[in-house]
């Protein structure tokens, strides 16, 4: 199995810790695919056009034989069986969303999956909880850790931790 594979998964629709306890129960039913930590989850302000609600964001790291395309649309198929849409606006609210932040030490670049992820570096509510996972991995393009990108956009009044809430 591929070791070092992250995922970021978020909710802000609904009943949030069911939809992120949802989509790690189907990730750890998934064939080829096995959950090897999962960080604690921050509640965190939203990214997209009001009005929306928080979010509850946390990173999964994964083992896997999947490769990277197939990862992706088995990350898809999760979103859609908790109610995922998918409209014209990227950062509309939802039920689900899991992104791939990375693969192993792999740079695609391909019209549907580009890892790492584009925006990875920009967003707190995705670092800190992968950075809870890795703090010291590589980013396999920017040559930092995650805990130094994570510093430089560290926010702690919009990426709050939870601790009453866990996708476990």
């Amino acid at each position: 199995m591929q070791g070092q594979v992250y995922v970021a998964m978020g909710s802000n629709l609904g009943d949030r810790d069911a939809h992120l306890a949802a989509g790690l129960a189907a990730l750890r039913a998934t064939a080829g695919v096995e959950v090897v930590a999962v960080s604690p989850l921050y509640e965190t302000d939203p990214v997209g056009p009001p009005p929306q609600g928080p979010y509850l964001n946390g990173a999964i790291e994964l083992a896997t034989t999947l490769t990277p395309d197939a990862l992706l649309e088995r990350l898809l198929a999760i979103e859609v069986s908790q109610g995922r849409t998918r409209g014209p606006d990227r950062n509309a609210p939802r039920t689900l969303d899991l992104d791939l932040l990375l693969y192993g030490d792999r740079k695609l670049a391909g019209p549907d999956l580009e890892v790492p992820h584009p925006r990875l570096a920009d967003r707190p509510f995705v670092l800190e909880p992968l950075c809870d996972l890795a703090p010291d991995l590589i980013h396999p393009t920017l040559g930092e850790t995650i805990e130094t990108l994570a510093r430089k956009v560290r926010d702690p009044a919009a990426v709050r931790r939870q601790t009453s809430s866990s996708p476990l």
